[in-house]
């Protein structure tokens, strides 16, 4: 009596036929969950990342032993798999650092099993498998503080990836001979996919926080061993030609200044001009420009475009019309830094004395000035207009226009610190103020474990493709950037110190994007409701729909606002008034 003939198995999928395309569905299932979900609540992605581990580690463990492969390879990788998911959950309220660790762990096993454990005939899908593997494993560490986002992408690729091969091994193994695509082809290309996908993230990763090429400032921005004492002397000059516009001329300048408690200082800035000067003097405006980091690299003068910052565009028209643009960098962008950000008198007194500095230039400039400023820009013309009078009354206003000024620092801390941008903002506070106001130390103001991401964030530009990696590095911070003791403290007090409510003797204009995320338009119609009160006369405008920087585009209705305000000023006509 014969013996019956086992029947051979499968060998497109080790799984249970039953079962293979079921545990592949579900991890693909999970897999777009997660990259639908990558953004949702922290309970959400962490059980998506519970399951996904669980379902992985669960097609590992129902895998049937197979000629040429190590079984206890696949239980291993398995067990660590489920474990891993289980104690996603167990540890949920634990540190996203300590998910970024499980999910590690778990796709670096997945990597070894498949090198280990594959037949000879598969190595190729294998390799490929193992390679996307350890380099989602990388994505997910290399990122500091990785973000529940990033973590919901990469494994949720890798899940997509490796459930679609898993399901595919079930159904052409189960398919005629006869029936049956190229099977190797199909599994490789499905590896060869997830590999484009996982280097893909690297790449990306790289790239994003890479930044721009660093720019050091030259010689330029040096200064003599002899300073002179008196602020606002023109040191040196140099025409400036990288991004002026057409009918006009630039400089770059070094003059000096002081700093809030009067201490001598050094400044740079640019000074643009009408190529037809014209018979008369030309009224000046003073420009304030915005946050571009707080690093002697990130000065606007060194910038490919140097006069694009804020109302770029109604500065262009303004010298078109015989105006002449005096920019400052600020002390500590371009030369020796850090700047001190959002500090008031320091950047007032960079203001002013850049004016002072131009007139030594060969121009013939009236004693008719405009300060603009937009965002941190818009802090320092407000300071600007507040300080004037008694540090350069040799530069009488004829007004100010503030734009998406940042008028209240405490509540502008307070109100975006859990976004990205408020922490960016956060970082570079803390980290300029650490080396400018005695008593700030950095270590005590961050957050625990902060300090090397806020020294990364320091070190990048908000222009270029630093704003990127800067924002990336930011995001990745699951706590806000400072401790929440420390805005109750002296960092708190000093915020408030250097918020510019005080009195403006000249028409202040204040404009705010109604969807600003940055500067919140119901903290400025709090701030404008304060000096309304006090007794300052505020032209308050608010412009529906636009944001933190669509309010200064070329096509914000603002341009041509501003542009009819500067020049009613000059023309000595009442300004508007909406406290009254």
């Amino acid at each position: 009596m014969g013996t019956r003939p086992t029947p051979p198995r499968s060998r497109g999928s080790a799984l249970p036929p039953r079962a293979a395309p079921v545990v592949g569905l579900a991890m693909t299932g999970l897999g777009a969950a997660l990259l639908a979900r990558a953004s949702a609540s922290v309970a959400s992605v962490v059980l998506l990342v519970a399951a996904g581990l669980v379902a992985a580690g669960t097609a590992r463990l129902l895998r049937a032993p197979e000629p040429q492969r190590d079984r206890r390879v696949d239980v291993a990788t398995g067990l660590v798999l489920v474990v891993a998911g289980v104690l996603a959950v167990v540890l949920s309220s634990a540190t996203v650092r300590v998910l970024v660790l499980l999910v590690a762990i778990g796709l670096v096993a997945t990597a070894v099993a498949e090198l280990t454990g594959s037949r000879r005939d598969d190595r190729p899908t294998a390799i490929a498998l193992a390679v996307a593997s350890v380099a989602l494993a990388g994505v997910v560490l290399v990122w500091p503080r990785l973000s529940l986002w990033a973590i919901g992408v990469a494994l949720g690729a890798w899940l997509v990836l490796t459930g679609l091969v898993t399901v595919a091994r079930a159904v052409l193994g189960r398919a005629p001979r006869t029936a049956r695509p190229p099977r190797r082809a199909l599994q490789r290309a499905a590896a060869a996919g997830a590999l484009v996908v996982s280097v893909a993230l690297v790449v990306g990763t790289v790239v994003v926080h890479r930044g721009d090429v660093r720019v050091a400032p030259d010689a330029f921005y040096s200064p003599p061993l002899a300073v002179p004492d008196e602020p606002g002397v023109l040191i040196r000059s140099e025409p400036l030609t990288t991004g002026v516009p057409d009918g006009a001329r630039a400089w770059r300048i070094l003059y000096t200044t002081t700093d809030g408690d009067g201490r001598a200082a050094v400044s740079s800035g640019t000074v643009l001009a009408p190529l037809d000067a014209g018979e008369a003097p030309a009224p000046v405006l003073a420009v304030a420009h915005g946050t571009t980091g707080v690093t002697p690299r990130c000065a606007p003068s060194l910038a490919a475009q140097p006069f694009a910052d804020g109302a770029g565009a109604a500065l262009e028209r303004m010298v078109a019309a015989g105006w002449v643009g005096v920019l400052s960098d600020y002390v500590g962008l371009g030369t020796a830094g850090p700047h001190p950000y959002l500090v008031g008198p320091d950047t007032a007194h960079a203001v002013l004395d850049a004016v002072r500095a131009a007139r030594s230039l060969e121009l013939d400039l009236t004693h008719d000035v405009v300060v603009w400023g937009h965002s941190q820009g818009g802090h320092a013309a407000l300071w600007t207009g507040m300080l004037a009078g008694d540090y350069a009354p040799d530069v009488p206003l004829l007004g100010v226009a503030a734009l998406a000024p940042a008028s209240d620092l405490p509540a502008l801390a307070e109100g975006v610190r859990a976004e990205a941008i408020g922490k960016l903002v956060s970082a570079y506070i803390a980290a300029s103020w650490a080396e400018h106001v005695d008593g700030v130390e950095l270590r005590e103001v961050v957050t625990p474990g902060y300090l090397p991401l806020v020294r990364r964030i320091e070190d990048l530009c908000f222009t270029g493709r630093d704003v990127v990696a800067a924002l990336a590095t930011a995001s990745q911070m699951t706590d806000e950037v400072m401790r929440p003791d420390v805005l109750d403290g002296e960092v708190g007090a000093l915020l408030a110190a250097n918020s510019p409510d005080g009195d403006v003797p000249v028409p202040v204009l204040l404009a705010q994007g109604s969807t600003d995320p940055l500067v919140l338009p119901a903290q400025q119609r709090a701030f404008v409701a304060t000096r309304c009160a006090a007794g300052q006369a505020v032209d308050y405008r608010e412009y529906e729909g636009l944001d933190h920087l669509s309010l200064v585009a070329a096509t914000s209705p603002l341009t041509d606002d501003l542009v009819a305000w500067t020049l009613a000023r000059r023309a000595g006509e009442p300004a508007a008034d909406t406290c009254a």
